[in-house]
């Protein structure tokens, strides 16, 4: 466990150097000082990479310090002495279980706050000169479904203001209209926490007869906020799980084309913990063998396996963003692979 928080202490502080090396230009012209630079961004930026980095930091400890017994023979000693493999192996088993459920706590509910303060500042400092932040400021419009039966558009929204141009909102019932709204404007109301409108017109149609009432001002509680209308490239690294599986909703509702990428950051937050026992096993599996290069080779092999994990886990993200792979199965699919690699190394484990 020593070797686990120093590794990961060690690639903390190399993962700040570098990152502070790059955006050195972007925290003087932010104009804030070092202590604001540490507690807006660096706070929130080291469990983000802490997380990332997470199950090879795991990985990489478990093989150098398995290596290390098995270069001074302490393993052929425990075997030797009448323990059986399984019992052996049981530490590990315990210590991958413990470490997953630390970083399924963290995906859940730390990480993403740490990300929202991280992707707060970036967007303020980081991205604002860029294309992707000037289109972000430009008003757009914006069509969506409040809900299973109510159609609405927004022309001109503007994210920042919290403001739009024309308002609708069309109620389908048996495939007709049967409700319609439109106003000239729409105002998100800090006050009240609801949507103004001004300039509404309601049109109901019952029974071939038409209502139409006209108000100079409406306060609607729709079921959407202005977070939810804003696009934000951090929005789903931001959310906390419930509120991503909210947001999800929300996008379903919408019928949106980036929801496979929300669906698969909500199913990873639960892969990723399984995949630090996966390869806590295999670390100590492979590790646990004495052979020429010590270590060395142990490491080697070690990165090889990680190197494919990480290759097959983007090609599953590719084929479920991009295709049709339902993205339950691209965040499990190297799971999957691996509890059979994990099978397979135990089987020809010498025991």
């Amino acid at each position: 466990m020593a070797v686990f928080f120093f590794a990961i202490f060690f690639f903390a502080v190399i993962a700040v150097v570098i990152d502070l090396s790059e955006k050195t230009d972007d925290f003087v012209r932010s104009g804030l000082s070092a202590g604001e630079i540490i507690t807006h961004y660096y706070i929130g930026f080291v469990p983000h990479i802490l997380a990332l980095l997470f199950p090879l930091f795991v990985f990489i400890s478990v093989i150098f310090f398995t290596s290390k017994m098995a270069g001074q023979t302490e393993i052929v000693a425990i075997l030797a002495s009448g323990t059986s493999y399984n019992r052996w192996l049981r530490p590990y088993w315990i210590g991958g279980v413990f470490l997953g459920l630390v970083l399924w706590i963290s995906n859940q509910w730390i990480v993403p706050k740490a990300n929202n303060i991280r992707g707060s500042f970036e967007a303020a400092y980081v991205d604002r000169n860029s294309s992707y932040d000037a289109l972000m400021r430009t008003s757009s419009d914006i069509y969506f479904r409040i809900d299973s039966f109510t159609y609405a558009g927004i022309y001109g929204y503007d994210t920042a203001n919290k403001r739009g141009g024309t308002f609708f909102a069309n109620t389908i019932n048996k495939d007709k209209v049967v409700k319609n709204i439109r106003a000239e404007s729409i105002l998100w109301d800090t006050a009240k926490k609801d949507w103004q409108l001004t300039e509404v017109i309601e049109r109901k149609v019952k029974d071939s007869k038409e209502d139409i009432t006209y108000y100079p001002t409406l306060h609607q509680k729709y079921p959407f906020k202005p977070v939810d209308l804003g696009k934000d490239k951090y929005t789903k690294d931001k959310l906390t799980t419930p509120q991503l599986i909210r947001q999800i909703k929300i996008e379903s509702l919408r019928g949106s084309e980036g929801l496979n990428e929300l669906k698969i950051e909500r199913y990873r937050r639960d892969a990723t913990p399984v995949t630090v026992l996966l390869l806590t096993l295999i670390g100590g599996i492979i590790a646990g063998r004495k052979v020429r290069g010590g270590s060395g080779s142990h490491l080697a092999l070690g990165f090889v396996i990680a190197a494919v994990f990480i290759i097959t886990d983007r090609f599953s993200t590719i084929f479920s963003t991009k295709g049709n792979l339902p993205p339950v199965v691209a965040a499990w699919i190297p799971n999957v692979i691996f509890i059979w690699v994990v099978y397979y190394l135990y089987k020809k484990a010498p025991k």
